[in-house]
């Protein structure tokens, strides 16, 4: 018992000022990067004192991400937005679908205490490819299978890699939603696919647009230049904002 009390007092010490973060610790999910926050994006707040416990989100009976788990709560730009998971040292949030590009607020709150307001930034698009395995891209044959060193695609093949931070949609989606409807994205026209530097020609791009049943997740379907070498590098540009060099897609 004395155990356990220890343990109690040292909890609520960690957490009796609220949660700590700053600027610089909110951050595009599959990036890192503080600069690729954009409407509808996966984003991550990294802290301390953030929640007592780690959850994830659950389906509500309306069908959308919950804007609670464990008692925490994330506003941006004054909204309540939807929650993936919770930590004492992280939390991952969906940022508004709707929301204009600029700075916003930004805050969190945990069992009625509040973090601190700081300002983020919100692009018209941040995007970010996920990762699998070391510097891998989160991908996918055509039949859904994954695309792995050891499953790896071959040229000419039709693939899906998937991301976030590629802006709105048409049509527009609602924030949290588990919607079974794709949409595309909105700047579509600004969009290049760069493989191996060199950009697709846009009708090799079949879509660009939110994965269904998932909210915050983009895929962009792409058919691979029948004269690729092994292993190239993707990225996913839309105007001025391009994802992180250096991840891969496994080919044969």
């Amino acid at each position: 018992m004395a155990a356990l009390a220890a343990v109690s007092v040292a909890q609520n010490a960690l957490t009796s000022s609220g949660p700590s973060y700053s600027a610089a610790g909110i951050v595009n999910s599959a990036s890192n990067a503080p600069d690729a926050l954009a409407p509808n994006a996966i984003a991550t707040v990294y802290g301390t004192g953030l929640s007592y416990s780690t959850g994830s989100a659950f389906v509500s009976t309306d069908g959308n991400l919950p804007l609670d788990i464990n008692q925490v709560h994330v506003y941006v730009g004054g909204i309540g937005v939807p929650l993936y998971y919770v930590s004492p040292t992280q939390i991952n949030f969906v940022i508004p679908a709707d929301l204009r590009p600029g700075d916003v607020d930004f805050f969190t709150t945990h069992d009625g205490l509040a973090g601190p307001h700081v300002k983020i930034t919100v692009h018209d698009a941040g995007p970010a490819l996920y990762p699998w395995g070391q510097r891998l891209i989160a991908s996918t044959h055509a039949d859904g299978s994954i695309i792995t060193e050891d499953h790896p695609a071959h040229a000419g093949e039709t693939v899906v890699v998937y991301g976030t931070g590629l802006g709105k949609t048409d049509p527009p989606l609602e924030t949290g939603s588990i919607s079974m409807v794709a949409a595309q994205i909105q700047l579509l026209s600004e969009l290049q696919v760069l493989v191996a530097g060199a950009a697709l020609d846009p009708h090799s791009v079949r879509y660009a647009g939110v994965t269904p049943e998932t909210p915050g997740l983009y895929q962009v379907n792409l058919v691979l230049p029948k004269q690729v070498g092994k292993d190239p590098e993707i990225r996913i540009a839309i105007g001025s904002q391009i994802s992180p060099a250096g991840m891969k897609l496994p080919v044969r």
